[in-house]
Order: structure tokens, then sequence, then C-alpha cells
């Protein structure tokens, strides 16, 4: 599946929900769902700086596509991941690095997240990019 249709897809889980108590609880069963890194991977080398709480993000090659891996110590913060995981993993570099991001503000999270949890989102989506960017690199 494209990277565009997974962001409509989410997109479209959000709006089932009528207020953003619904909406985070949904955030908090995403976190709960991701599947867990490797205990190897929980180091400051894959620590996503930026963020208020700790959050580990792994990226690994699978043929031509980037895998992530990755868990958080906040369980906002871990369903926050999750989407962007479900987005961007099993995908291309290429495709990742050319991937709009509106799909964040379509769902309204960056709106109702804390400045701090704001300035997260930003740095896992950084991150994402740079590990897409560091793995096209290196076939170009």
């Amino acid at each position: 599946m494209k990277i565009q249709e997974i962001q409509a897809e989410i997109v479209d889980e959000f709006s089932m929900f009528d207020d953003w108590d619904e909406r985070f609880q949904y955030v908090i069963d995403l976190g709960k769902s991701l599947p867990l890194i490797d205990e190897k991977y929980k180091t400051e080398e894959n620590t996503i700086k930026g963020c208020q709480s700790k959050v580990w993000l792994h990226a690994e090659e699978n043929g031509d596509k980037i895998v992530f891996t990755a868990d958080s110590d906040a369980i906002i913060t871990k369903g926050i991941i999750a989407i962007l995981i479900r987005a961007f993993s099993n995908q291309k570099a290429s495709d990742i690095l050319e991937a709009e991001m509106q799909f964040i503000d379509e769902i309204g999270l960056k709106e109702h997240l804390s400045p701090t949890r704001a300035n997260g989102l930003v740095s896992m989506i950084k991150q994402i990019k740079m590990y897409a960017f560091a793995f096209n690199s290196k076939h170009n």
C-alpha cells in the first residue's frame, strides 16, 4: 500500500471519532499495539532528540524498503510514533522523502498536543526522513 493510501486510511479512522478524548484514546490504543522494538536498539544512538519523553527509533533495510521499529516510555508518544511507523514503515526511501505530511494536520494531532509533544512529533518526522535520506544516499 502506498504512503498516501495509508495516510488517507488514518485520516478516515480519526474522522470516526466525535471528540478529542476519543481520538486520544485511539492514539493510546495504537501505541499499545506497536510491535516491541528489540531491547538492543534502545540505545542513545536511536533516541530521538527533541522529545520530552524517551523515544527510540530503529530503521533497517529489507530489500528496497525501510522497516522501522520504535518504542517510548510515554503512552501518548508511543501512539504518535505508532501512527508514523504505520505510514512510513515498509516503504521505499525515495517515497518517504517525497511524502507529504498534511495528514498530521488533517487528523488535528499537532494542534491538540502540548508544545513539547508537538516539537517531539516534528523531531520524529525529521528522524524518519533522515533515515530515508541516509538509505537513499547509500543507493544513489
